[in-house]
């Protein structure tokens, strides 16, 4: 959807290509990999890179080592598993400074089609200011640069825009999917178009809501933030979770979708508990009557139905943040009926990453859905309809 230019429309044979990925994978206390998905979805990018008789330099960072280096957040364990799955040895260059005389010696040595993986770019303090000195010294490693790391796509850093200042750059095969796949739900979607937002607060989606009320045709409404629209509507939510601040912005939401024709729905029926812990006292109420000593922690199986249904109807439909809490067993029924739901569809489903792609994979679905961003934060402010740095960096076409 954007005029940048991709992998494809640079030379590769020959050049040294540096590479930024999202490596940022969770990991286990003996540090072993418990989902590698996002190493997976970097292999289009390399396997191209390496058919094209290119040399590969892969940069990362993992986890918040706040600028300095350590151990537990050394990409090793990645250069195992990458290697692993490309069935060729990835030289891993463990030097906390990241560049320097041995990640220069690994690269002049490089012959074509061979992998070089540097250490975890935020052992540098200078990486999340978007130091220039920091960018020209992963630059001189290279002849050519490209982004293929959607997941830091939102922030100004070193790795991802500040070295396309001092290179030719290009996107790879999975920021273009990315955007390829949301930008024409953004643009031009099929309809009916509808969103399902959740999560535990307004103040964290005012933006997306701003901008979907703009576009879609129905908008569903779960997750702790249901709870200031239902107040907004002047209904007693109890010990629910509440932005006080925000009632009068939810009023104006509400509002606007309806002079927009936009159906906005908000659960008719909600679980309450007596404590925010999964062995609590529950039960699933009508909003009419939700107790003043309980809190709300799902929506109730009317509304997951009603959802169900709504769902069916869509031909393009976005999907970000929980419907209740869903990492407790007895609050997590709601969200795993939406991705249900969703994997029913047969319509574009897209899940915007983070909490909502881990339900989905919770409960086994992530093979049916169209696509799974691989960054939460980043989906999110695409959502919102703003300019992602890592991708405005990038030459155009």
């Amino acid at each position: 959807m954007l005029n940048k230019k991709t992998i494809e429309d640079i030379k590769i044979d020959g050049k040294k290509v540096l590479v930024r990925c999202d490596f940022n994978v969770p990991m286990d206390d003996a540090g072993n990999i418990t989902d590698d998905r996002r190493i997976q979805s970097a292999l289009p990018t390399i396997e191209y890179i390496i058919k094209n008789n290119g040399k590969v330099i892969l940069m990362s960072h993992l986890g918040r080592p706040k600028g300095e280096a350590k151990k537990e957040f050394s990409l090793e364990p990645v250069a195992k598993r990458l290697a692993n799955l490309l069935n060729r040895e990835v030289i891993f260059v463990d030097n906390d400074n990241v560049t320097g005389e041995d990640a220069n010696k690994a690269v002049d040595d490089m012959e074509k089609g061979e992998v070089v993986l540097l250490q975890n770019t935020r052992f540098r303090k200078g990486e999340k200011k978007n130091a220039k000195e920091f960018a020209k010294e992963l630059a001189e490693l290279a002849d050519v640069f490209v982004n293929d790391a959607f997941g830091t796509a939102h922030r100004a850093h070193a790795s991802n825009v500040g070295v396309a200042e001092f290179l030719p750059s290009a996107i790879g095969y999975l920021i273009k999917k990315e955007i390829d796949v949301m930008g024409k739900a953004m643009s031009n979607p099929e309809r009916p178009f509808m969103a399902i937002l959740g999560g535990a607060k307004v103040s964290d989606k005012i933006d997306v809501i701003e901008n979907l009320i703009e576009k879609v045709d129905t908008l569903l409404i779960g997750g702790g933030m249901m709870f200031t629209f239902l107040k907004a509507k002047g209904y007693e939510i109890g010990n629910s979770l509440i932005e006080d601040d925000k009632v009068n912005l939810a009023k104006e939401l509400i509002d606007k979708a309806n002079k927009k024709g936009v159906e906005l729905l908000l659960p008719t029926d909600v679980v309450v508990a007596k404590e925010f812990k999964n062995d609590t006292e529950y039960k699933t109420v009508s909003i009419d009557n939700i107790p003043k000593d309980m809190m709300g922690l799902d929506i109730g199986k009317k509304t997951s139905d009603a959802f169900g249904d709504e769902i069916l109807k869509g031909k393009t439909i976005i999907w970000n943040g929980p419907m209740g809490v869903f990492e407790m067993e007895n609050f997590a029924k709601g969200t795993e009926s939406v991705a249900k739901s969703m994997a029913k569809s047969e319509g574009t489903t897209i899940i915007g990453g983070g909490d909502s792609a881990s339900a989905v994979d919770k409960v086994g679905l992530s093979d049916k859905m169209t696509h799974i961003s691989t960054g939460g934060g980043a989906s999110l402010e695409f959502f919102e309809g703003k300019v992602l740095p890592g991708i405005d960096a990038i030459d155009n076409k």
